[in-house]
């Protein structure tokens, strides 16, 4: 007979009143009974009493504090805690201590619904629930979840007070806010039910809360007891809706909120959680929850008013709650509990019920086998990539392009766009305007009146407003101004541009415009942390989609659940190694190989890129521009790119020419330049000539004729200043006679063919040079921007850089001592493309890794990039062949290619499908296809002596290409 009365007691806890498998149960369940009843059999009656209490601890307590909590504990067997502020370490090792005094191991509890750093310090944020709110995809949240899971389990954390299943419908609610998923229930219970997965797969009890619901109200009930006048039937179906959903998927507790709810509760002055008819009736027999039910904090001015300490435990605990949270005094609490319990008003039955369900739960956290957190490297542990790139897909899944009738987003025809940024709000905002920067040329606007402003702004087509409000609590106000407010209409509805308003903040904050009929677009990004910043940026210029949906109704004109189309237009974003397959740790040793090259003065100073899968994962700056600067280099500063112009100018312009069918690559210098067709240039082919086996002489010094016999700049040749005729300038002080651009093709066309074998050579581009300016009667330099740079948004990119950038953001090449006699500044570095005039098709071009990057991923794209077709898939196919590989010729047309012999230009590691280019300079550049992988290496090894060839003879630049590939993961 016993053992068939056990066994039925198992089957009632195991499964709910309507048969449901128990929310508490573990895998091995026969276990966790028998270690519920063997534990529950030994227990006093007071340490079975002092289960039923959770009181608040904080690592920030003082000694006195501390020395309370663990009498609490050892003197009255306190059944859990729940942490408040403090940091991770010591919060770990007061978990210890806590767990080592404790007789039966304590249930830590955490309000964490947006990770630890809700409540701790040198911790990580994540999302807030409205933010997430705004994702479609579900599994995204799942694992926003799991991650918040494995950060609460590693710090020793057994039950997280979360999700948040509120459905906010009264934007007015002081509590709630952006805590809840949003005011539709499918969403809220979608989202709840997946963060909620998320954590349990974690191994973290979950809690659904405030229950019935807390989101129609405007009253806080920390501070009083908010009405909520519905009926029984809304109730039903909108506040009570996620629970349901929630509690079919196995939530394993409920919170139950401080709420006067009529429906619910006749006693009008009674809250919900001292409400046996919304706990007992309701929640445990109406919907069959089985679960561990809590009260909210019993220390709030919600519940704290209806009776005096003691009494109003004892009536949460009647009315069907298990867990008793902060009370305002654990010991009395203890003893009217106790006191009920001898006068027979709690039976017996009623405590074994909770106090098992308790112990269920802590079976279920683990609890039965270890209590103990381990310290080493806690802090590493809790603030790891996976944390980022968790928090990065979330937001990128969130942004919400709410409206964009003109189709502004992503931003196109940059060639055409003069933007202004100006900032709203009271938070910063510098990451935006950064990351804005990297795609085009943002100018930020300021005026101290709205009259001063919009004159200021009447000189550009495109405005972009950023409001940006404080991101450290979702309770910070989120409000415009009532300026700002004004300022925004004048701005919009001045007519000489358009208008995206970007707003981080929650999207309550568009109620308080009047009308957005003037706002030409709007972006919710929710949160105004770095990472919203920044990928809104990505989204405004069409580097990753806009995939959000707002969650609930921003204003008038956008209702809950609208969205707009933003595809991407396949522009390089930025991410983590991580999210596209590399080991940052791998990756991350380039900085011991720059390193290493600063220290054996291979150059003073280079710049480093990797992209893969469409995403900047690395993008740094190492050492000065020159050995003397005083000045660390950026990743703003430009290089000599020397022969990277092959690839990044003049063959660009060559394979459009090829697609309009004004040049073909069976084509002869004698067909192309006239003046060629009697020498022994005129049957060199073009496919022959950019494959490098025309049997051309590899370089010609033409310099070396127009110096006098003191080996300087002969005056015949030269001039210090622009004149008549000597216009063509070669370096500071030092202009060319512009004539002698004809000697250069003149000689030329003298030159006799060399041996018919592999010769590298730049003099093909001399000849393409001069028949792409004859063909368009423009300069190529023009040619170039017009084509690519300017609607690309390589806005760092230039012919002549001197032009256009300050000096110092220009790095210096070489201390000239044989031709210039100068410091080599802003002028390029070889000595033809310098003497026409800067300009060359072999070399001339000046860039950031950054620009670089853009031009390669273009090429890797098949010739498309940031939504414009540059080049036809073909053409970028046919360019990238090696026709000549059985000739030893690596090369494809202008490409330079992998190596067919051990030793060559790349690691030896990438595919055959890959290519690139390096320079005379110290560049290099590098993109695979099969990898989707595009690398960049800039520096001046040539500064300040050309004859240092350390980075040459080093490998460098292939050994950082092989660390490249090591890192993949995948």
């Amino acid at each position: 007979m016993g053992k068939y009365l056990l066994s039925l007691l198992f089957i009632s806890f195991i499964f709910s009143a309507k048969g449901q498998y128990s929310p508490l149960s573990s895998n091995d369940s026969v276990y966790q009974w028998k270690w519920v009843e063997t534990t529950y059999d030994q227990m006093s009656l007071e340490e079975r009493i002092g289960q039923l209490f959770m009181v608040m601890a904080s690592s920030e307590e003082s000694a006195e504090g501390e020395d309370k909590i663990k009498s609490y504990i050892r003197d009255h067997y306190l059944g859990g805690i729940i942490f408040s502020k403090g940091g991770p370490l010591r919060q770990a090792k007061i978990t210890n201590e806590y767990q080592r005094l404790s007789k039966i191991p304590l249930l830590v509890g955490m309000d964490a619904e947006w990770g630890l750093a809700m409540r701790l310090d040198s911790t990580y944020s994540f999302p807030w629930n409205m933010t997430l709110g705004a994702v479609r995809d579900t599994s995204v949240i799942e694992r926003v979840g799991n991650q918040i899971g494995e950060n609460t389990a590693r710090l020793g954390v057994h039950i997280n007070f979360a999700p948040v299943v509120d459905v906010n419908i009264d934007p007015r609610n002081p509590i709630i806010g952006n805590r809840s998923f949003g005011e539709d229930r499918e969403n809220v219970s979608m989202k709840g039910v997946a963060i909620m997965k998320g954590m349990q797969r974690a191994g973290i009890l979950t809690s659904g809360k405030h229950f019935p619901g807390h989101g129609d109200t405007s009253v806080d009930s920390h501070k009083s007891l908010p009405i909520l006048d519905f009926s029984r039937k809304r109730l039903d179906s909108i506040e009570l809706f996620p629970y349901k959903a929630l509690i079919k998927e196995g939530l394993e507790s409920v919170m139950v909120a401080h709420l006067s709810v009529p429906a619910l509760e006749p006693e009008p002055s009674r809250p919900t959680s001292l409400s046996k008819s919304t706990i007992t009736n309701l929640l445990k027999n109406e919907m069959g929850f089985s679960g561990l039910i809590f009260t909210d904090a019993l220390n709030m001015n919600g519940v704290s008013n209806f009776a005096e300490n003691g009494i109003t435990e004892l009536e949460a605990f009647l009315a069907g709650n298990d867990m008793l949270l902060m009370p305002k005094d654990f010991i009395k609490s203890k003893n009217t509990l106790l006191q009920a319990y001898e006068s027979g008003l709690i039976t017996e039955e009623r405590l074994a019920l909770s106090v098992k369900k308790v112990l269920m739960a802590k079976y279920k956290a683990g609890l039965h086998k270890n209590t103990s957190v381990q310290t080493e490297n806690l802090y590493e542990d809790l603030n790891n990539l996976e944390n980022v790139a968790v928090y990065e897909e979330a937001i990128e899944s969130a942004i919400t392009l709410a409206k964009d009738p003109l189709n502004l987003v992503g931003i196109k025809n940059l060639n055409n766009k003069n933007i202004a940024y100006v900032k709203f709000g009271d938070d910063g905002h510098q990451p935006f305007l950064d990351r804005l920067s990297k795609y085009a040329k943002i100018t930020e606007v300021q005026a101290k009146d709205i009259a001063s402003l919009k004159k200021k702004l009447d000189e550009f087509n495109l405005v972009i407003i950023g409001f940006h409000k404080n991101n450290d609590s979702p309770w910070k106000s989120y409000r415009f101004s009532q300026t700002e407010l004004f300022w925004l209409q004048e701005i919009a509805r001045q007519g000489s541009s358009n208008v995206i308003l970007s707003v981080f903040a929650n999207p309550y904050a568009l109620l308080d415009i009047v009308s957005l009929a003037d706002v030409d677009a709007v972006v919710v990004s929710y949160q105004n942390s770095q990472i919203a910043q920044e990928k809104t940026a990505e989204i405004l210029f069409g580097a990753i989609p806009a995939k959000g949906i707002l969650p609930v109704t921003a204003h008038p004109e956008l209702p809950v659940n609208s969205s707009v189309e933003s595809p991407s237009m396949q522009r390089l974003g930025y991410s983590i190694p991580e999210r596209v397959g590399v080991d940052s740790s791998e990756l991350a040793k380039i900085d011991e190989l720059m390193q290493n090259g600063l220290d054996s003065l291979m150059f003073p100073g280079a710049q480093v890129l990797v992209a893969r899968k469409g995403k900047i994962i690395y993008n740094k700056a190492f050492g000065k521009p020159t050995y003397d600067s005083d000045k660390e280099l950026t990743t703003d500063h430009i290089y000599d790119l020397a022969s990277l112009t092959k690839i990044l100018a003049t063959l660009p312009v060559v394979m459009k020419m090829e697609e309009e069918g004004k040049i073909a690559l069976n084509d002869t210098f004698g067909e192309l330049i006239e003046d060629y067709a009697d020498t022994e240039l005129k049957d060199v082919t073009v496919l022959k000539a950019l494959s490098h086996y025309g049997r051309l002489p590899a370089w010609i010094a033409f310099y070396l004729k127009t110096l006098n016999n003191k080996r300087k700049p002969s005056p015949e040749f030269y001039r210090d200043n622009a004149s008549v005729g000597f216009n063509t300038q070669v370096a500071n002080n030092l202009f060319l006679q512009d004539a002698y651009n004809d000697s250069i093709y003149n000689r030329i066309g003298r030159q006799s063919l060399k041996s018919n074998r592999y010769r590298y050579s730049d003099v093909a581009y001399y000849v393409l040079k001069k028949y792409i300016e004859d063909t368009y009667n423009a300069d190529l330099d023009d040619l170039a921007n017009r084509f690519l740079y300017a609607p690309l948004g390589a806005n760092n990119t230039a012919y002549n850089p001197i032009e256009k950038y300050p000096l110092d953001l220009i790095v210096p090449s070489e201390v000239d001592n044989y031709y210039r006699y100068q410091t080599v500044q802003g002028y390029v570095h070889d000595m033809g493309a310098a003497m026409q005039g800067g300009v060359g098709g072999h070399a001339g071009l000046f860039s950031n890794a950054n620009d670089v990057a853009k031009i390669m991923q273009m090429y890797l794209q098949g010739g498309y990039y940031g939504g414009n077709r540059y080049l036809e898939t073909r053409t970028v196919e046919k360019f990238n062949k090696c026709y000549f590989c059985d000739k030893d010729v690596r090369r494809g047309v202008g490409f330079d290619k992998p190596q067919l012999v051990p030793k060559g230009p790349t690691c030896g590691c990438v595919s055959r499908k890959s290519f690139g280019h390096s320079g005379f300079t110290g560049t290099f550049t590098w993109a695979d296809p099969e990898e989707e992988i595009v690398y960049v290496f800039l520096s001046n090894r040539t500064y300040p002596s050309a004859s240092n060839r350390l980075l040459v003879k080093s490998g460098l630049r292939s050994r950082i290409q092989q660390l490249i590939y090591d890192s993949l993961i995948n």
